[in-house]
């Protein structure tokens, strides 16, 4: 239940309040007299220019949407409410004797734009403890799908199995006031956030390890541990990576696939399940999450043909017959991004602090130095450098985690926590259904004859 709040407290709230729910009902309103006063004053005005090329070639560029929750900056990289990766890791709160952030830290500041306290994080971790629970059915659909069937389609028919317990479908049914949408999808987005990693770990245990009970959750562990813990890896230094890795992989402003979806899904008031399956299906493609896997083939392809340790004439012989093959080098480039991706860097500090020797680790140190200057010579790459992609599947696979037709499945996890927000947002905001208009060929070359 919301509580109305007197706007005198509203800033005490924010500070001291462990109830997400209730700081997020305290700024809503405030958001919404900004977004109402700001759209009378500047409805009418332009915000962007719209070319040809750019109707046929994916819409890179068009500014046509919002996302409260993060902005990308081709020379900057990605800010979280306002904050840097840098900013995030130094001011986000940890677990006791950890070093990097708490993705619960990390959700909280998405959805209220605060830095969070200890007492506000440890909070969100043991409410998501608390929703952990599967449902039955769910539970008997994940141990009859054979282990031949994809990780992520796995993961997407459990989600869409668990909307029967929607709660906004229910409140929706029940004729709630539309003012109201948002507390209902906040339920549902709490209750599948927790449940993720469940999911997840029951995917990875039958797909991979013969069925293996899944350990329970413990309440006094973060969304985090309890998540290794149920893939059944006990290293703290893996825990600190997964720390790492689901709050860098969160969010990447609205436009890219996965997010752009469950925007789009979740517009026509489909509920949180539903929305987040149909993003997490985009996720899936080899042009989005699937990328990491790519990387990492090609890197092995590599290494089999010049060794653990090859030098920069021979990485870089092979790039040129890669690239003379008419492929591209994967994890390199980037649509929005023109510097290398924050999340690579802060990737590439954890790995040259805890595993400088490894050799996999040295040939992707290699390609850094190799690569951006033979795609600068090249001239047909607008960014060179590498991008999150470039990675993240030597740490997973340093750590033991190696069978990387799961990758995307992590990925889908951390995003959920990005995804979810702004669909929160949206229904807060009271955003309409999506609908931009399309145009033909035929009338392209009538209106440019």
């Amino acid at each position: 239940m919301i509580v109305k709040i007197n706007p005198c407290l509203r800033s005490i709230i924010r500070k001291a309040s462990t109830d997400l729910k209730n700081v997020l009902a305290a700024k809503i309103p405030i958001h919404q007299e900004t977004v109402k006063n700001f759209r009378k004053k500047h409805g009418g005005e332009k915000l962007c220019d719209v070319i040809v090329n750019q109707a046929y070639g994916g819409m890179r560029g068009i500014v046509a949407m919002v996302c409260e929750t993060s902005i990308l900056d081709p020379e900057e990289g990605i800010r979280f409410r306002g904050h840097t990766i840098p900013d995030c890791q130094k001011k986000l709160p940890k677990a006791s004797g950890g070093e990097e952030p708490l993705p619960e830290g990390l959700f909280w500041l998405l959805l209220t734009g605060d830095i969070p306290n200890d007492a506000q994080v440890k909070a969100i971790s043991k409410e998501w403890a608390s929703r952990a629970a599967l449902a039955p059915h769910v539970m008997t659909l994940l141990k009859n799908l054979p282990s031949t069937v994809h990780p992520m389609s796995q993961l997407s028919a459990a989600v869409i199995a668990h909307n029967s317990e929607s709660k906004f479908v229910k409140a929706y049914m029940s004729g709630v006031h539309k003012s109201k949408y948002w507390e209902y999808v906040y339920e549902d987005s709490m209750d599948l956030i927790a449940k993720l990693p469940v999911i997840a770990a029951i995917i990875y245990q039958n797909v991979y390890k013969s069925g293996k009970s899944v350990a329970p959750i413990d309440a006094d562990k973060d969304w985090s541990l309890n998540f290794t813990r149920m893939l059944g890896y006990d290293n703290p230094k893996f825990t600190e990576l997964m720390r790492l890795y689901l709050t860098i992989h969160c969010d990447h402003e609205g436009g890219n696939v996965s997010a752009h979806t469950v925007h789009l899904v979740g517009s026509a008031l489909s509920d949180p399940y539903l929305s987040y399956a149909a993003g997490m299906n985009g996720l899936a493609g080899p042009l989005h999450g699937l990328a990491n896997q790519e990387v990492l083939v090609w890197v092995m392809k590599m290494k089999q043909a010049l060794g653990d340790s090859p030098n920069d004439d021979q990485i870089k012989d092979f790039i040129w017959k890669t690239l003379k093959s008419g492929q591209v080098i994967p994890g390199y480039g980037h649509a929005v991004l023109r510097k290398t991706d924050p999340r690579y860097v802060c990737q590439y500090e954890f790995a040259k602090k805890h595993l400088p020797d490894d050799p996999l680790f040295q040939v992707v140190s290699g390609l850094y130095k190799v690569v951006p200057p033979i795609l600068t010579e090249l001239g047909k790459v607008q960014n060179p450098w590498p991008n999150v992609d470039a990675h993240s599947g030597v740490l997973l696979q340093y750590y033991g985690l190696k069978e990387m037709n799961y990758y995307t499945v992590l990925f889908a996890v951390s995003r959920a926590l990005g995804v979810l927000a702004s669909l929160i947002w949206d229904r807060a905001m009271g955003l309409p259904i999506e609908r931009p208009k399309s145009i033909s060929t035929e009338n392209l070359l009538k209106m440019f004859k």
